[in-house]
């Protein structure tokens, strides 16, 4: 399959290391595409999960493929999430064209663009931690029993039903939430005379002119990998939102293989993590 070249490319939400991930679905997408620039908008790695000690090979291909692109000099700028925050003590850290930072401000074609994760918005993770993480553990809980009703409904010759999805979008309060969030990255990105605000965490794409009586600004939300399995892409000066849902092309690719699923205890976890970066490493000190 030809790649398709992207000038930057945003993801966010991906979750690695809990059962709602996609990463099949996201390495196949990675695969189809060649971009200059990669912003990871947060939440990539689930480090609030990993006590689950799952983490299938599949979820280790995508950190490779990323490393890949890293290896050949595409910039990746890694931005810190809540389901990553621990990343947060390492702000600052560059590894050839890779970096861990909290935001990421660009200019391009004259237009300020400032991305970050959107959790800073978020009360519940700046006051009630507990509550929050309590919540993600629900989430995902809902995610596996969502799965369970999937299988169930397709025995039954049925389509899939994203149970968390429509309880999200029929509690008034989510939604409120929802447009709070959004209106406030767009107040702020006005103020500061941002062109472009891109955001994650609430796991809604979008893509819409959000105005006030200051201004305006474009409002972009990378979706994730759990439920929508959403982008951002950024070529010939224009933004636009992937989905792979409505990518035939991506998704009728045949997969490498059909591993089963593998679980790796937490040492292996971080033992091959950190052997991927001394391969990546290696290049550099051999100069």
């Amino acid at each position: 399959m030809k790649k398709r070249s992207v000038d930057i490319v945003v993801i966010s939400d991906v979750h690695l290391g809990t059962y709602g991930c996609h990463a099949k679905e996201l390495l196949k997408y990675l695969k189809s595409i060649k971009p200059k620039e990669v912003i990871l908008n947060g939440d990539i790695i689930d480090i609030w999960q990993f006590n689950k000690r799952y983490w299938p090979k599949a979820h280790m291909k995508v950190v490779k493929l990323i490393m890949e692109w890293i290896s050949k000099g595409v910039k990746v700028h890694y931005v810190t999430g809540n389901h990553d925050e621990m990343l947060r003590k390492f702000v600052g850290f560059k590894l050839g064209s890779f970096t861990i930072v909290n935001k990421v401000l660009l200019t391009i074609d004259d237009k300020k663009m400032w991305f970050f994760h959107g959790d800073v918005f978020d009360v519940t993770m700046q006051h009630s931690k507990w509550i929050a993480k309590l919540g993600a553990k629900g989430y995902d809980l809902l995610i596996v029993l969502n799965r369970m009703v999937n299988f169930i409904s397709k025995k039954l010759g049925k389509g899939p039903v994203s149970m968390s999805k429509k309880i999200k979008n029929s509690v008034k309060s989510a939604v409120k939430f929802i447009n709070n969030f959004e209106q406030i990255a767009a107040d702020i990105a006005i103020e500061n005379e941002y062109n472009y605000v891109v955001c994650g965490h609430i796991h809604q794409p979008a893509m819409r002119e959000i105005t006030t009586p200051k201004g305006g600004v474009m409002y972009l939300n990378s979706g994730d990998w759990i439920e929508n399995l959403t982008a951002l892409e950024y070529n010939n000066s224009e933004w636009t939102l992937y989905s792979y849902l409505e990518d035939t092309s991506v998704i009728n690719q045949k997969e490498e293989d059909s591993e089963p699923t593998e679980v790796l205890e937490k040492n292996e976890l971080f033992d091959s993590l950190v052997k991927e970066f001394q391969i990546l490493r290696a290049p550099k000190n051999q100069n």
